[in-house]
């Protein structure tokens, strides 16, 4: 959340909250445009008004609400202290509660507007004017009404298989953008890129700096249970480097035949991705416990059709492919 000072000139920091959240998909920016730049900057500040009007909806269904509806959070200190009876009006406004504008598909777009990544350096500006021209939005909004606007990278834990889909509907199978079943999350790079662990987060480091409303970085990791170092170290640089960052390692086990490791993900005979032990061959998810961080989140939950197969081709940015 943006900085918030109470009427004492005090950073006040507990009892906030947030409410609520809107994700443009970039991605579909990027296609409608069919590469024209010029289209491109015209078609996204439309989406970006449909995003504002949508958050403006979130608004308004919250305005007027009593304190009643909630006694332990809006009066009993939760959230706030509020009298019975009193709206929480006043806490919607002025920049104590965010209302963020998310998006989602960083890379795709910058892919399909340019040919290359956005690891890649002369086309990483285009990728920051992006961010900062969703940020002026935010920051013009905020002048107009002072509702606390800012800008979040969305996780789309589920959200990014649905995005995927209305993309494939709408634009076909193009590779490199639409021939996955997810699409990128927030600003990270892609997945499947070969990147090592500092790399990676050294240039998403400066996407953070732009998406206050919210950020996650992550590495994936081999097993580093004997190599403590390794995990040291990439702690140090990323507290030295980076506002918020975690590591993902796998954490599985096999309730039939009791292997402790990585679960794998393989295709069924239709195609579908499933969770299979290695070991045992043991493919029922009610005896299997599998864990994934899916962004900020660490779920042993299953996934969608699309987030499975992005768990699939996650490359290993520390001790496996580089």
């Amino acid at each position: 959340m943006s900085p918030y000072k109470d009427k004492n000139g005090e950073y006040k920091f507990y009892g906030r909250f947030n409410k609520g959240v809107v994700t443009i998909n970039l991605v579909d920016v990027a296609l409608s445009s069919n590469k024209n730049k010029e289209i491109f900057w015209k078609i996204f500040d439309e989406r970006l008004e449909l995003c504002h009007k949508a958050l403006l909806c979130r608004y308004k269904r919250l305005k007027g609400t009593v304190s009643d509806v909630a006694p332990i959070i809006w009066q009993h200190g939760a959230l706030a202290r509020l009298n019975k009876g009193e709206t929480i009006d006043k806490l919607l406004v002025g920049g104590y509660s965010s209302i963020s504008l998310g998006y989602a598909g960083l890379y795709e777009c910058v892919k399909y507007m340019t040919g290359k990544s956005h690891t890649d350096a002369k086309v990483t500006p285009f990728a920051i004017d992006i961010m900062n021209h969703m940020n002026q939005k935010c920051e013009e909004w905020n002048k107009q009404l002072n509702l606390g606007y800012s800008l979040y990278g969305s996780p789309i834990e589920s959200t990014t298989y649905k995005f995927a889909k209305c993309l494939q509907k709408r634009f076909g199978i193009i590779e490199g953008i639409t021939d996955k079943n997810y699409i990128t999350n927030s600003y990270h790079v892609n997945v499947k890129e070969p990147i090592d662990a500092f790399s990676k987060l050294k240039l998403e480091s400066q996407f953070q700096e732009l998406s206050l409303g919210g950020a996650i970085s992550y590495i994936e990791t081999s097993n580093l249970q004997n190599n403590i170092e390794a995990v040291l170290t990439v702690i140090k640089f990323i507290y030295n480097n980076i506002m918020y960052a975690e590591l993902n390692t796998k954490s599985d086990y096999c309730q039939v035949c009791g292997y402790d490791g990585e679960i794998e993900v393989i295709e069924d005979n239709d195609k579908k991705l499933i969770w299979k032990c290695p070991n045992c061959g043991n493919t029922d998810e009610n005896k299997l416990n599998v864990c994934r961080r899916t962004c900020g989140y660490i779920g042993t939950n299953f996934w969608n059709q699309g987030r499975t197969q992005e768990i699939k081709e996650r490359y290993i940015h520390l001790g496996g492919n580089e």
